[in-house]
């Protein structure tokens, strides 16, 4: 039976993480203790191991256990991200350690090379499956202590020679936490991952004294009051400070009790840097990130991809922590089949 106590550790850098996952024992331990962290409960009949005594386990089958009340095999990977999969678990805990710790990120034909991976549409769906783990189901609202700045981009596909006005972009709303630099309780007053010595004279925002906090974006069908309004409801607490531009598409947020504050920036950047600076900062990144990294992406898929900007924007300061997030709701989140992905019936959770 696997000891919880051996995968509590999370790896802080690339030597650590073939110390602690070494072979496929290893993993299936850390796994384990991520899928019953207080031991081992049945599926099928619920009885907990404390009452019904430890699994049986099967040297052959070391990722299948049998429950002593109701004799009913579970799989380790059952109800996870890693259902059926052909892939080894070494290769699905080198693949979160990867796309969760590298700052860019990885694009599904670089994943496949240093994997080693044959096919291209399995790395893709393992990239994928992963994105899925990247939206926690109990995520909460932005904008309790903070302002929030709200705003919409284009995003996703490259358009050329098509003519004025004419994109193959999608549109995007983003919410973005303002705060303080360093007067965050969640940061303590410095970055955990930056070296010893005396804090750095970077105010972060490019130069400001502020900060980003977290992120949302959402793929919108269009900019109506519709569209925006809720979109603003879901992600922002109520009775916060949202700041936007003078669109009428925000019109109603006063109304809905937000403390709005807009102003008419006109396409004028000294006014959109004054006023909606951070959105715009994140926004930028992402075009570079999906630019760079992934040369673009299609429509059907971008809300995925928004889902793993978001999830690393929103742990940048804690990237090896992101790891054993990823993992923590790899083990009850919903994954998409390969069926779902080539042929458009899955559809990507929002952030």
């Amino acid at each position: 039976m696997p000891k919880p106590d051996e995968s509590r550790l999370i790896p802080k850098n690339l030597p650590d993480f073939q110390q602690h996952f070494p072979n496929e024992e290893a993993c299936i331990v850390h796994l384990y203790t991520k899928r019953f962290p207080t031991g081992f409960v049945c599926r099928y009949c619920e009885q907990h191991e404390g009452d019904a005594g430890p699994p049986y386990s099967f040297v052959s089958r070391p990722t299948v256990y049998r429950c002593r009340n109701c004799k009913r095999d579970t799989s380790l990977t059952a109800g996870t991200i890693m259902h059926r999969s052909k892939q080894p678990l070494c290769s699905w805990f080198w693949a979160a350690f990867l796309v969760t710790s590298l700052t860019p990120g990885m694009s599904a034909v670089q994943f496949k090379k240093m994997l080693g991976i044959r096919r291209y549409e399995t790395a893709f769906q393992m990239l994928h499956k992963l994105r899925a783990a990247m939206v926690r189901p109990e995520r909460g609202s932005i904008g309790q202590k903070f302002p929030v700045e709200v705003d919409e981009t284009f995003a996703g596909g490259a358009t050329q020679g098509k003519g004025r006005g004419i994109t193959d972009k999608v549109l995007v709303v983003g919410a973005v936490e303002v705060m303080p630099r360093r007067e965050s309780d969640k940061w303590g007053g410095r970055d955990p991952n930056l070296m010893g010595g005396p804090p750095l004279k970077h105010r972060g925002g490019h130069g400001r004294g502020i900060l980003a906090g977290r992120l949302r974006l959402q793929v919108i069908p269009n900019r109506k009051q519709e569209t925006l309004v809720p979109f603003v409801r879901t992600y922002v607490a109520p009775g916060a400070k949202v700041r936007t531009d003078a669109w009428i598409g925000y019109e109603p947020l006063a109304e809905q009790g937000y403390d709005h504050e807009k102003v008419a920036v006109c396409g004028d950047h000294e006014k959109t840097d004054k006023h909606l600076p951070m959105i715009h900062i994140a926004f930028g990144n992402l075009d570079a990130w999906l630019l760079g990294t992934h040369h673009g992406v299609s429509p059907q898929h971008l809300q995925a991809y928004l889902n793993e900007y978001v999830f690393r924007f929103n742990r940048r300061f804690w990237p090896m922590v992101a790891f054993d997030s990823v993992l923590g709701i790899a083990v009850r989140a919903a994954a998409p089949s390969y069926e779902g992905l080539y042929k458009g019936a899955w559809e990507h959770p929002g952030t």
